[in-house]
């Protein structure tokens, strides 16, 4: 059995150490993120995420996946902390926090591992700001079977508090690429699949699925939409046909109806 440390201060320097993971800069230092949750701790735990500490409170039920969550901690040479209920929710920082807390390492996919053949559908998201969009789609990209989300310029931080809670723990389930527009556009002139991007001056969404094999789905800026240098190496532009005189699709929604058009009814099938 996992031998359990209890910790009751908030000054203590584990807890002062794992609650700077709410923070940007305490992510970037120290490479890691909070997951919320039993059920996403041993997701994370079980496609070999690397745990290093978990937080667990007094007041938690145990059972057996409990305690896997527990042996997955350990075995990767992290730590298990028992805290009470009050601590536990000053690190989660919101009342009723979850039981279970789990400090992640960090990790992404570098650009140059993404094949260039094959079935595999991308999705490409450029300077996403908001974290509740980004998390909502890596949990689409996650049920549609996407093969991996690239971040491209000054997008929201995909392991943010927020974003993580968004995504219903799919974080873990879908590759990320984070690539400024220089970098990105330097890769995609040795890209051999098709490149789709959205824009108003695109053609009717139908169009997309005759297309066959790797695909790029680019989506733009919730505001200003896809950037001239991204939307001009785009083979194909499409739009998402809304009633007249509506507003437009939050990223969000508008990437969940890409994401179902290049799986289910496009030109990929859903792996």
């Amino acid at each position: 059995m996992a031998i359990d440390f209890e910790i009751t201060s908030a000054a203590n320097p584990e807890i002062k150490s794992i609650r700077a993971l709410n923070t940007k800069k305490g992510r970037t230092e120290q490479g890691a993120f909070l997951s919320e949750g039993l059920r996403h701790v041993i997701e994370a735990a079980r496609v070999g995420w690397v745990i290093r500490r978990l937080v667990i409170s007094k007041a938690a039920r145990q059972g057996p996946l409990l305690e896997e969550a527990r042996r997955a901690c350990v075995e990767s040479g992290g730590r298990v902390l028992v805290v009470p209920p009050a601590l536990m929710e000053r690190i989660a920082k919101r009342d009723n926090a979850q039981s279970v807390i789990a400090v992640i390492e960090q990790r992404r996919r570098a650009l140059d591992d993404i094949p260039g053949d094959g079935a595999e559908v991308y999705l490409v998201l450029e300077e996403a700001r908001d974290p509740g969009n980004l998390g909502s789609i890596l949990r689409t990209a996650d049920a549609f079977g996407i093969s991996g989300v690239v971040l491209v310029g000054a997008c929201c931080d995909p392991f943010s508090v927020e974003a993580v809670r968004a995504s219903m723990g799919s974080v873990v389930n879908v590759p990320l690429t984070e690539i400024d527009r220089d970098g990105f556009l330097a890769w995609h002139a040795g890209w051999r699949g098709a490149t789709v991007g959205t824009h108003l001056k695109g053609t009717a969404l139908p169009g997309l699925r005759d297309l066959k094999g790797g695909v790029l789905i680019l989506m733009g800026n919730e505001q200003a939409g896809l950037s001239a240098p991204l939307s001009d190496i785009c083979e194909t532009l499409v739009r998402i046909p809304m009633r007249a005189g509506s507003d437009s699709l939050n990223l969000a929604a508008a990437t969940a109806i890409m994401a179902y058009e290049a799986t289910a009814a496009g030109f990929a099938e859903p792996q």
